[in-house]
């Protein structure tokens, strides 16, 4: 009868510690760097302050714009607000004018 000792290995030990390390490597990778992860959440909440930065200055810009269309309604049409709108688009003034030229920056 013949037999056979085996030695045990010390890798069998190591596989599912192994397996189980890589599968942790792995997903903490990307729940830290993926596209919903830790780090990009903070790139989200960055870029989202600065899109609430640029919509204030929107909806101002709207505002304004609104105000000077209604200056331009039937019924309450400023003449001079129209006078005004003409000259500038075309570029004309009368020659018994002074025309004060201002930066485009400081333009209403």
């Amino acid at each position: 009868m013949w037999t056979r000792q085996h030695k045990k290995r010390n890798t069998g030990r190591l596989i599912v510690p192994a397996i189980s390390a890589a599968f942790l490597a792995y997903f903490g990778f990307h729940a830290y760097n993926g596209e919903f992860g830790i780090y990009s959440r903070y790139q989200y909440e960055a870029r989202t302050v600065e899109l609430k930065a640029q919509l204030e200055g929107v909806k101002a810009r709207r505002m304004e714009l609104e105000r000077r269309v209604q200056l331009l309604q039937d019924g309450t049409l400023e003449k001079d607000m129209l006078d005004e709108q003409a000259r500038r688009a075309l570029n004309l003034s009368h020659s018994d004018e002074i025309t004060i030229m201002r930066p485009r920056s400081s333009r209403n």
